[in-house]
């Protein structure tokens, strides 16, 4: 515990959440700030969570915070989908964002089963 930054779920997160910032700083998201802040929000909870959840005493506080990062990507997940039926993003961008919050998803999910143990 401790050293977030040598997680590979913390850095896949971090490194969407940097994507989803790029993204939204350009095309029919620059005048939405609603949804652009949204986004935003739930793409840097992700990263955020797992780093405080690392850094905390004990696996079962650390668990908690691992939970509202999966949650988070659910969000995303949702907005993101929304995104594309509103026309903000392609088809392309949508299937690349929807395969990092899946891939993620899943490792939170294996993190917690561990640090569950």
């Amino acid at each position: 515990m401790g050293n977030f930054k040598e997680l590979k779920v913390w850095l896949h997160s971090k490194d969407l959440a940097v994507n989803i910032y790029k993204l939204t700083e350009e095309g029919a998201f620059i005048k939405d700030y609603g949804l652009k802040d949204q986004i935003r929000r739930a793409s840097i909870s992700v990263p955020s969570n797992i780093a405080e959840g690392d850094n905390l005493d004990t696996d079962k506080q650390g668990i908690r915070h691992f939970y509202i990062a999966r949650g988070s990507v659910a969000e995303l997940r949702t907005q993101l989908l929304i995104g594309k039926e509103i026309g903000y993003l392609t088809e392309n961008q949508y299937s690349s964002l929807e395969t990092d919050c899946e891939q993620i998803s899943a490792m939170l999910t294996s993190l917690i089963k561990y640090r569950s143990k």
